[in-house]
């Protein structure tokens, strides 16, 4: 036993200091420290640090020596944590005494003066660099955020912004951080200069990019703003548009950035080198093709003899690969290898196949879904796990999903699955939208002021996929309550099933030549899908209707009374009742539900009572199409034929009448004021005919990039109705045109429009403005 007595002890001081010793050590220092048994370990000096987090970082236990080793060791291992700025390990009487001071924690960051950003999102993202509530402060690390805040500005076109850092003590060794921010104003883009280009326009070049010089618009859309993302985007944008007309060898060589000294304005300075216009000489297709290389030729759209285009030549490597991809090819590589004669200014290009390995689907992933159940998303999906990879199938799912209107946006990504070269993981990131809505339509003029209808609803109940529907009207003169239910799944095959109960009551919305309707009922339907995109629907209900009438009302009214049990005069009251069957067929290939931009929505319906006091047959045939006309521009179309008759001797019953005019049909006139006027009530009764169309240039808001939600668009509208025994005269229709607005708000899509009535005749009832807010085109 060592008996050589502690070289720290002193007769009169019960503990011996170590942590000198140690720091002489890692000094390089013959300093040592005796060895000795720890009889007990005692931490002093924390306030928020949890005793066990420092016993598991020292090296050494109670019963164990603790030695020089050991000592360095535990001072390194307590300083690494970060926790501490200084330690010192002292000895009494066998228990080794660790003495710490905590560095101060971060008890909350604030700022002052940040506009141009929110103020969660700079507490979140200075969070991930160290500086957030209980993390520990570092002033290194909010010397880091300072600049890190400075570059985000700067990237904004803020370069006059200054930030002033506090950092402020408070009790328990803690501290407050605030960041007080002067943005400073805005540098504006003055000029844009382009040098080198002889081809284009300065004009035609700046079309194509999102930065410009301030103008009337600008105030919203920012693009006066200096970006140096938005920029490097120009840049692509711009080198794209040569590939695009020919240009192959075009580049954008330099820019220079220059900023005025008072930091309020920006000039930009752009290089380019055009080169020379190439024609296609020829085109050639090698490479491993799986005896398909006569088919993957059809899929190349630079043509011999046409000029050059990058986003043909693009286009040609993404149809060829995304064609491999349906046999299970998830990696194949299209690569075109030109072959330039610059003397002809000709190229050849070489499109090499490398289809890579066929792959498996590992997992199929969801993400985003916070409302939407797993099931309800998974259930749509055609592509399945530990099957080839489908790139058809992969699409298809994409579209069926973003087809049921529950999102905003979904997005599919492929990536190959961890460890593997012949699998891949199919990840579907959904962003929800609000699919409860309170539905709202309305219209101003002169005769009506303002009028509106309402109802609510709530698709994708609970996230099951379900709708539940209740509309409410008690209006003066239309009061409804109808109750509605669909299920899309009410069997794992995909039937659907959908009830509705209703009670309605209404009377025209004018003083004098006045009439009154009742209906309740009830129906119940059911969906069959046998293809992927077609359903067939067959449904039945019963419905009672009641019809009172008065002197002035329409002579068709009248007529029904009379006909149907009421007086000899047709004034009074006569009711029906029915038994509708219902058949259905519809087909959607659109790419969305709620912002298609291409694909085709079909649907067919035929109700028929045959069993009923009023025996009629009712048609409706409807059909919209959309296609992309560029990247930015859709066409919409829609068309609709509806068709009604009476037989058995029976007429067709009024209170199953089409009518047309307002938003939904044509834009410009009232809503139901087209047709037949009665003389004897003043107004449009509908008809048994209609024939409706709509043409519309869709485009992105302004500012608004590539976000679908909100859009304006430009329109044609034509239509007319007719009467049961009435020809169709197509120089009846009328036709109107306007501009209007497209909004996926939170409350439900809304729909502006003003239209101009093209070829409105007297006593027709215009209608410029109109609005629509829970249902879209």
């Amino acid at each position: 036993m060592n008996s050589q007595p502690n070289r720290f002890a002193l007769p009169f001081i019960r503990r011996s200091s170590i942590g000198a010793a140690v720091l002489a050590l890692c000094a390089g220092n013959a300093l040592a420290v005796n060895p000795f048994v720890v009889k007990d370990i005692r931490v002093e000096g924390i306030q928020r640090t949890e005793a066990g987090t420092v016993f598991s970082y020292l090296p050494v236990r109670v019963g164990e020596t603790f030695d020089d080793d050991k000592a360095t060791a535990a001072i390194k291992a307590l300083f690494a944590t970060g926790f501490f700025k200084d330690i010192r390990l002292e000895e009494e009487n066998g228990v080794l005494v660790v003495l710490v001071e905590e560095r101060p924690a971060i008890s909350s960051v604030d700022f002052t003066g940040t506009k141009e950003f929110e103020k969660d999102n700079l507490v979140k993202a200075l969070g991930e660099i160290g500086v957030g509530v209980t993390k520990i402060f570092d002033k290194a690390a909010v010397d880091r955020a300072e600049q890190e805040l400075k570059r985000q500005y700067l990237s904004h076109g803020l370069y006059g912004v200054k930030i002033t850092t506090t950092v402020t003590p408070i009790e328990r060794n803690r501290v407050t951080i605030m960041f007080n921010v002067d943005e400073g104003e805005i540098a504006k883009i003055r000029q844009i200069t382009f040098v080198g280009n002889k081809a284009f326009s300065d004009k035609q070049l700046r079309e194509q990019q999102e930065l410009s010089t301030s103008g009337w618009f600008t105030w919203y859309s920012k693009a006066d703003q200096y970006s140096k993302q938005k920029l490097t985007g120009d840049l692509e944008a711009i080198k794209s548009f040569y590939l695009a007309n020919g240009y192959l060898e075009a580049n954008v060589e330099s820019t220079q950035v220059s900023i005025t000294p008072d930091k309020k304005d920006i000039y930009l300075t752009v290089n380019i080198f055009e080169g020379e216009k190439y024609t296609v000489s020829s085109v050639k297709l090698e490479g491993e093709t799986f005896g398909r290389e006569e088919e993957l030729k059809q899929l190349i759209l630079l043509k011999p003899g046409k000029t050059y285009s990058g986003d043909l030549q693009e286009a040609t490597n993404k149809l060829i690969s995304d064609r491999l991809g349906t046999f299970g090819y998830a990696f194949a590589n299209v690569t075109a290898n030109p072959e330039i004669n610059r003397e002809k200014r000709e190229v050849a290009f070489t499109f090499f196949v490398d289809p890579g390995k066929r792959a498996y689907v590992r997992h199929m992933n969801i993400s985003g879904n916070t409302v939407t159940r797993d099931e309800v998303i998974r259930r749509e999906f055609r592509q399945f796990e530990s099957s080839w990879y489908d790139a058809n199938r992969v699409k298809l799912s994409r579209d069926r999903v973003d087809r049921l209107g529950y999102f905003k946006d979904v997005k599919i990504e492929t990536p190959e699955s961890p460890g593997t070269s012949d699998q891949v993981d199919v990840n579907m990131i959904v962003e929800e939208r609000p699919t409860g809505n309170f539905m709202i339509g309305g219209a101003f003029s002169q005769a009506e002021k303002f009028t509106f209808t309402a109802s609510i609803s709530q698709a994708n109940f609970a996230g099951s996929g379900q709708t539940i529907g209740v509309e409410v009207n008690t209006s003066k003169y239309n009061r409804t309550i109808a109750l509605s239910q669909t299920n899309p799944y009410f069997t794992d095959d995909g039937v659907s099933r959908s009830f509705q109960v209703y009670h309605r009551n209404s009377r025209p919305l004018y003083g004098y030549g006045t009439y009154s309707t009742r209906q309740t009922g009830g129906n119940l339907t059911f969906g069959v899908p046998f293809s992927e995109s077609d359903t067939v629907f067959f449904g039945a209900g019963v419905e009672r209707t009641e019809i009172e009438t008065d002197i002035n009302s329409p002579f068709s009214y009248l007529q029904f009374v009379r006909d149907n049990g009421g007086p000899a005069s047709g004034i009074g009251r006569a009711s029906t009742s029915a038994i509708p069957v219902t058949v259905a067929w519809g087909r959607d290939t659109r790419d969305s539900a709620v912002t298609p931009t291409r694909g085709r929505f079909q649907r067919a319906n035929l109700e028929v009572d045959f069993i009923g006091d009023v025996k009629y047959a009712r048609a409706v045939y409807e059909q919209q199409w959309y296609r992309p006309l560029t990247s930015w521009m859709t066409l919409a179309l829609r068309g609709e034929f509806d068709y009604g008759k009476g037989f058995g001797g029976n007429a067709y019953p009024v209170f199953k009448n089409f009518y047309a005019g307002g938003i939904g049909s044509v834009r410009g006139f009232e809503s139901s004021t087209l047709g037949v006027v009665d003389q004897n009530y003043g107004y449009a009764i509908g008809g048994a005919k209609r024939i409706i169309g709509n043409a519309e240039l869709q485009f992105p808001f302004p500012g608004g990039g590539k976000d679908r939600s909100l859009r304006w668009f430009t329109f044609v509208d034509g239509g007319q109705v007719y009467q049961e025994k009435e020809k169709i005269l197509l120089d009846r229709m009328r036709y109107s045109a306007g501009v209007g607005l497209q909004w996926i708000s939170p409350v439900g899509p809304l729909k502006l429009s003003y239209a101009k009535p093209l070829n409105a005749k007297p006593g027709d009832q215009t209608e410029r403005f109109q609005f629509q807010m829970g249902t879209g085109f």
